[in-house]
């Protein structure tokens, strides 16, 4: 009986932490998707990469520099030459985000500015299921700039990037 109990116990237990396990991944896979910035000059897709959270560069606004398309822009202020001929178009802008179930924040990552070539410290939070706040800093957040994302679906990214 006891021998019973104890695996009845053990199943229990493998099925209440499957579950924790799940909604976790549900809660933190939240922040997946595309973003548009607040300024409506940049579009970004978050996406899972193993624990981490990545984002890589969608649309930009070109009207700085009209004579290069937006998909032959390249990475021409990266301190490293060697990325300096990659396309700004697809590139990671954000890396190695942490989700911290404890304050519900993505922490501890890296955002890359394309218009200076630098990297900053970074972290993220969600106000509601279509608002994403982005902080970049340089080691104490309290300095950072925090930059404003609005959801995007795939009809209302079509219906922008047409327009512009």
């Amino acid at each position: 009986m006891l021998k019973k109990t104890s695996i009845s116990c053990t199943a229990l237990l493998l099925i209440i932490t499957s579950f924790a396990v799940t909604a976790v991944a549900q809660t933190s896979d939240k922040v997946c998707g595309k973003w548009m910035s607040e300024k409506k000059n940049c579009v970004v897709q978050v996406y899972r990469e193993g624990n981490d959270f990545k984002a890589k560069l969608l649309w930009f606004d070109n009207s700085t520099e009209p004579s290069v398309p937006m998909e032959e822009a390249v990475d021409k202020k990266n301190p490293n030459t060697a990325l300096r001929n990659r396309k700004l178009i697809g590139m990671n802008v954000l890396e190695n985000l942490e989700y911290i179930s404890k304050t519900n924040s993505w922490e501890n990552g890296m955002i890359y500015d394309a218009q200076s070539g630098k990297k900053w410290n970074s972290s993220a939070y969600m106000t509601d299921n279509n608002t994403l706040k982005v902080t970049g800093y340089w080691h104490f957040k309290f300095i950072g700039r925090t930059m404003t994302f609005k959801r995007l679906d795939d009809a209302q990214l079509a219906r922008f990037v047409a327009k512009n």
